[in-house]
């Protein structure tokens, strides 16, 4: 009975989670306007510590840290991953705080912050040190639970200066956003990527245009034309980031089951189910196979252990 008893113990921790809530990850990769500089007047400033209240501490929002640790968000959110730069207000925080306004009952939001400023789309090529920094960031993000929900994408001002590089923009995106699905096993992550509002070329109509012609399933692209610049004409405004926040929230949410079934809106490129998120499972495999390992021991070494167990 005794070692019917510590087997069952045995049995038990192999099958133990540590309880946790599920967080739904989001992915903030791209360049300066992802990373922020809402409030910095220019590369070399000090941010000026305005936080608008869209921006305010949640404790449902997390913020992956540079020394892979899931604290309580607040900005700057990229303090620590653009560390070169001074960071300001970006989009990551009002992304979140709209989306857990719009959505009751959404759950935690993690973010993992993974942009760096005046970075070109080559450097963002699979095996590069950029991309690879990004990938160990996010699937280090899933080891205690959750699972990856989108990937924000803003990048593109780099690629307007030289030509040859504007013109390859798009098969260059376009092959960056099919490698992260290949990465994290979620062939139809949803992406959210903004169409540029300024650029440090003349070629920036050119990557505007390649970034409205992909044609991806589960990718929507939100326009940033038009909004308010910092001086130097390159960043956006803080009261710019607020409003971009809250429209890549909104067109994030077209991507999530309406309340109102009776009215959902047509998405474009969107599947016509939400994929499943194989990146939410493929690190919680080595539990199962503990547990087979255990339930094999027990019916080789003591094969009647269950009917002594249950038997009255």
């Amino acid at each position: 009975m005794g070692c019917s008893l510590l087997l069952l113990v045995i049995l038990f921790q192999a099958c133990a989670v540590k309880p946790q809530a599920d967080k739904n990850i989001f992915i903030l990769a791209g360049q300066s306007n992802m990373a922020g500089r809402g409030g910095v007047v220019n590369d070399t400033a000090v941010w000026d510590g305005v936080v608008p209240p869209q921006c305010n501490p949640n404790p449902s929002i997390l913020r992956f840290n540079a020394q892979m640790e899931w604290i309580e968000a607040q900005e700057p959110l990229h303090h620590d991953i653009d560390p070169k730069k001074s960071n300001g207000i970006g989009p990551g925080m009002i992304f979140a705080n709209s989306l857990l306004e719009k959505r009751e009952g959404f759950g935690v939001v993690g973010l993992v912050p993974c942009a760096i400023g005046g970075t070109n789309i080559r450097e963002w090529e699979r095996g590069k040190l950029i991309y690879n920094h990004m990938m160990k960031r996010v699937k280090a993000s899933l080891n205690d639970g959750g699972s990856v929900q989108a990937l924000l994408w803003y990048q593109g001002e780099s690629d307007t200066v030289n030509l040859n590089d504007a013109q390859s923009y798009k098969r260059r995106v376009h092959k960056f956003f099919l490698d992260v699905r290949n990465d994290l096993q979620y062939p139809l992550l949803p992406i959210i990527q903004v169409a540029l509002a300024s650029g440090q070329g003349s070629y920036i109509n050119i990557v505007r245009q390649a970034q409205w012609d992909i044609v991806l399933q589960n990718l929507r692209t939100v326009d940033a034309m038009g909004l308010p610049l910092e001086p130097m004409g390159l960043h956006l405004t803080t009261q710019a980031q607020v409003k971009l926040g809250q429209m890549m929230a909104d067109s994030f949410i077209q991507f999530l089951p309406s309340p109102n079934p009776e009215h959902v809106t047509p998405t474009r490129n969107e599947a016509p189910t939400r994929p499943h998120n194989c990146a939410s499972h493929i690190y919680k495999f080595p539990l199962f196979i503990r547990f087979i390992t255990i339930i094999s021991f027990i019916f080789l070494y003591h094969p009647f252990f269950f009917i002594t167990m249950f038997a009255p």
